[in-house]
């Protein structure tokens, strides 16, 4: 089924959404990976480069936001109305996540004297102050927030499966790119 322009999401949309969907396996990756190695340089790496990527991601939800309010997406195509309200529910817990999942994780870092200094060359302001108790409690939290975006990414996926191999409609090919 080729799909009109108006149907489809705009190119932005199309690149923040894989851009960041790339972002994200890969902070999530190195999150999950990095929490089980010892003490190392590769450990200190590992958490710097998810830093990097956590704040970038961070930018990119900013600019996601802002193309968001800015421009309409196109219309839901049919499908049963509580399909409808879960996808936008989870695109908007999604959305905050994004938001809310660096922001925690850089306040963590605040609060373990851990300065976040972007590709090593940005030094980021310490937003929080250094507190032992409060950095335990801002970590729990990045996990927590991280684990809950895990997971609703896995359902945005499985939906997104769902249309394309079961429903068989139109709705993956709107976030893809489109072929000349």
């Amino acid at each position: 089924m080729e799909l009109s322009s108006h149907q489809r999401y705009a190119l932005p949309a199309i690149l923040l959404h894989w851009v960041m969907a790339v972002g994200l396996l890969g902070a999530m990756g190195f999150g999950l990976y990095m929490t089980e190695l010892p003490f190392s340089p590769t450990r200190l790496k590992l958490y710097n480069w998810h830093k990097w990527v956590g704040i970038a991601l961070l930018g990119l939800s900013v600019l996601r936001v802002v193309w968001r309010l800015t421009h309409r997406p196109p219309a839901d195509l049919p499908m049963p109305a509580w399909q409808a309200r879960l996808a936008h529910l989870t695109h908007g817990a999604m959305y905050g996540l994004f938001l809310a999942v660096p922001l925690v994780g850089w306040a963590r870092s605040s609060a373990a004297g851990f300065p976040v200094v972007w590709l090593g060359v940005l030094p980021l302001p310490d937003w929080v102050p250094r507190n032992e108790a409060l950095a335990h409690t801002l970590k729990e939290a990045h996990e927590l927030l991280a684990y809950t975006l895990l997971i609703l990414i896995a359902l945005h996926v499985a939906a997104a499966l769902q249309h394309a191999w079961v429903a068989r409609d139109a709705l993956l090919q709107r976030m893809l790119p489109q072929r000349r």
